[in-house]
């Protein structure tokens, strides 16, 4: 009989790939609470100033669930160990989006849950985890606006005040 844990064990060990290519530390905690009596997460990853503690969970495109009990022992974990707990969610033909424990939904029976919606509208992509870009929502864009003096640039060159080079060299 094939081990039903067979897919959750290639998403982490991906993970751990990719964390690793990176630049990141990382290191899988095989069978993650049933090694030991003490509950583990199923990563460690850090890049010499972050480390967080993952529980990493994959679906093929069913809500992903976590019970109370599992969340509990990542911030136990994560808080003795100095590390910032995560939960790591890959759904198919998905990257890795990661949560906070705490902006997770919780069911009323008081476990937590993941969609597919919820992780790509509001996890961290995995590019954004690693610091490899941010995050910049309409939001941030519409509040700001272009700033006044490149306006004022953008409308001396549309009068003809200016030419393309002296527009360009003023904007740089």
């Amino acid at each position: 009989m094939a081990n039903s844990n067979a897919k959750g064990d290639r998403r982490e060990r991906e993970l751990v790939n990719a964390l690793d290519e990176a630049g990141f530390a990382v290191m899988r905690a095989p069978a993650s609470g049933s090694a030991t009596e003490r509950e583990l997460p199923d990563v460690l990853s850090g890049d010499g100033e972050t480390f967080y503690a993952i529980e990493a969970k994959s679906s093929a495109g069913d809500p992903i669930y976590l019970t109370g009990e599992e969340v509990e022992a990542l911030l136990f974990f994560a808080r003795n160990f100095g590390a910032k707990p995560r939960i790591a969610v890959r759904f198919d033909r998905e990257d890795w989006y990661f949560f906070h424990p705490g902006d997770l939904h919780t069911t009323d029976g008081g476990n937590y849950r993941v969609k597919k919606e919820t992780a790509l509208s509001d996890g961290t992509d995995f590019e954004e985890f690693v610091g490899h870009s941010k995050r910049v929502t309409l939001e941030e864009v519409a509040d700001n606006g272009p700033d006044q003096s490149v306006l004022d640039v953008l409308s001396a060159f549309e009068r003809g005040d200016l030419d393309k080079e002296e527009a360009a060299a003023m904007l740089e």
